[in-house]
């Protein structure tokens, strides 16, 4: 397609979808730019309609572990295509991905398979309410868990992207029920659950904070969330739609060897497809429609497509394990990123969990949502635009995660680092 055509999408897309997307990062309004619309993608690349092609560290926001259009699942899902899109009742590719998630995250005994990763934090919030007969919920500022209405109270992602406050059309009834302290806190934690702990359902967090960039759980903080619950009979909720299998094979629990009662998890159990899931402890997950009064339901969930994906991706997984291979090459872009923001004499700081990484335009250490946001948004927009220029695309956000897929090469992370040093040298 050339330009013109190009533009002329941009300018359709404004008049019939609101802000010209379906997902707001994706305007890039963030980085005074506007998206390009992408023709295809294959391995750690994408394509626009132009014909111009882009290193690419969105990976659609977390599920590609394994990079676009990878044969195991190309191959999966054009199989399941030729039996049909969706059935409205039980297949074994059902209960196979269960067992596999189950198989390679252990802390979880049951699953429940929906189609978002909003509709599994919504869900298990409910379930943590109904099994503790309480209301209020803790949460993180900078912790993202969808668009539920009890969330979007100091939200990540989008929400910090765009600078935008609570969401209107929230009532403040149900906000109120929603208590925000900052990430890595545990003193506020403590005091929080000090004054109003017979009253907390469930505290739910981000192991690792990926929707305010990427900031690691400080030492003990984990394990401290998991004292405090236990002693007050609230539930743990580890949300890791996005840490799920990305920091490692088993997840955050894994990595740093914390259980939750419940996981939320999305994206790379999917392989691509929309797909979300909510698990835990036995006894709890017995509450839920039909086994228990909990209900929750989906026309949808468990599509034949994103089965069949999710097995194909996961069993690519639990062949081999690819995350100290993927945390080498994250480490290494990282370091490539802070020598060139050094050398133009930008403050910079950031780290690489897993697959995930992220980098700040600040001096470090960034350990909570307030201390991201004292980064100069502004310089990161021009160094995305630049990089863009040269292809490479990263997240349209200085408060999103970078990702990396097996398909990413060294040669690679050395283009991206001689690109963001061309960038920075205008």
């Amino acid at each position: 397609m050339s330009m013109a055509s190009t533009d002329s999408l941009w300018e359709r897309a404004l008049r019939v979808l609101p802000g010209g997307v379906n997902s707001p990062v994706r305007s890039f309004r963030a980085v005074g730019a506007r998206p390009f619309f992408v023709a295809r993608g294959q391995g750690a690349y994408l394509w626009d309609t132009e014909g111009r092609r882009y290193i690419d560290y969105v990976l659609s926001w977390g599920p590609l572990v394994l990079g676009h259009a990878h044969p195991a699942v190309v191959s999966a899902v054009a199989a399941q295509l030729e039996r049909g899109t969706s059935y409205g009742a039980p297949t074994a590719a059902e209960v196979e991905l269960a067992e596999r998630i189950i198989e390679l995250m252990p802390v979880i005994e049951m699953v429940r398979f929906v189609n978002s990763g909003t509709e599994a934090t919504m869900s298990a919030v409910r379930l943590a309410r109904a099994a503790t007969g309480r209301d209020r919920i803790l949460k993180f500022s900078g912790c993202y868990h969808g668009h539920g209405d009890s969330f979007l109270v100091a939200a990540g992602s989008g929400v910090a992207t765009l600078g935008l406050p609570n969401s209107p059309g929230v009532p403040g009834a149900l906000a109120a029920l929603t208590s925000v302290v900052a990430f890595n806190d545990l003193d506020a934690v403590e005091d929080v659950f000090r004054g109003r702990g017979d009253e907390i359902a469930a505290v739910i967090v981000e192991p690792v904070l990926g929707n305010a960039g990427c900031i690691p759980p400080q030492p003990g903080f984990l394990d401290g969330l998991r004292r405090i619950t236990h002693a007050y009979g609230s539930l743990l909720i580890f949300d890791e739609v996005m840490t799920g299998f990305r920091v490692a094979r088993g997840g955050a629990q894994a990595r740093y060897g914390v259980t939750a009662d419940l996981t939320t998890l999305g994206k790379v159990i999917g392989g691509g497809l929309p797909v979300g899931a909510f698990g835990g402890r036995r006894d709890l997950m017995e509450r839920v429609a039909p086994a228990g009064p909990v209900y929750q339901a989906g026309t949808l969930s468990g599509n034949p497509l994103a089965m069949a994906a999710g097995n194909a991706q996961l069993r690519v997984l639990a062949e081999r394990d690819p995350f100290p291979e993927l945390e080498r090459r994250a480490q290494r872009l990282v370091s490539g990123l802070l020598v060139a923001l050094e050398r133009a004499g930008l403050p910079a700081t950031g780290c690489a969990v897993g697959s995930m990484w992220g980098i700040y335009l600040r001096r470090g250490p960034v350990r909570s949502f307030e201390e991201a946001r004292e980064s100069d948004t502004e310089a990161f927009a021009r160094l995305h635009r630049g990089c863009l220029a040269r292809g490479v695309f990263f997240a349209p956000s200085a408060f999103e995660a970078g990702f990396l897929s097996t398909a990413h090469t060294d040669q690679d992370i050395d283009g991206t680092i001689e690109a963001v040093g061309k960038a920075l040298g205008e």
